[in-house]
């Protein structure tokens, strides 16, 4: 698939997953945004790091994005942060580790599901780094007041 194929169906999946997460309809674009910036900037970092590297550069870039319009937009940033950070979740990492035990296939289970378990990590990092952030500061960049 090609890197805007991959960034939409990035789009798609975190408006879909906003749908079912209830977020008021004016925000499943920002949703959408955000998700598929967060995708695009694991993808551009993919071809300089590895997966978790590029999951933490990634949910920075999320998280960073979420608090900026949750600020914008005077809501929680848990409307953007959950729906965002959707296409950076290992879920195929844990797929094939499950995958490869039911196969009695130990080393690779243990290969993919170590793997997952850093990009997991990874992206909590991200989410820490982020919200050491004063909020005044996300104040300020949205215009809402100076710093």
């Amino acid at each position: 698939m090609s890197v805007i194929g991959q960034i939409l169906a990035a789009v798609a999946g975190t408006v879909s997953f906003a749908l079912l997460f209830g977020v008021p309809t004016g925000d499943y674009f920002w949703c959408g945004f955000i998700g598929g910036a967060g995708w695009a900037v694991y993808l551009a970092a993919s071809c300089f790091w590895t997966a978790p590297a590029c999951a933490l550069t990634a949910s920075i870039a999320v998280v960073f994005l979420s608090r900026l319009a949750a600020v914008a937009k005077e809501c929680p940033v848990t409307i953007f942060l959950i729906s965002g950070i959707f296409p950076l979740v290992p879920g195929a990492g844990v797929y094939w580790t499950a995958y490869y035990i039911v196969m009695d296939e130990l080393g690779q289970a243990v290969q993919t599901g170590y793997l997952a378990v850093k990009v997991a990590v990874a992206i909590v990092l991200g989410i820490i780094f982020v919200f050491e952030i004063p909020q005044g500061l996300f104040r300020a960049l949205a215009g809402k007041h100076k710093l």
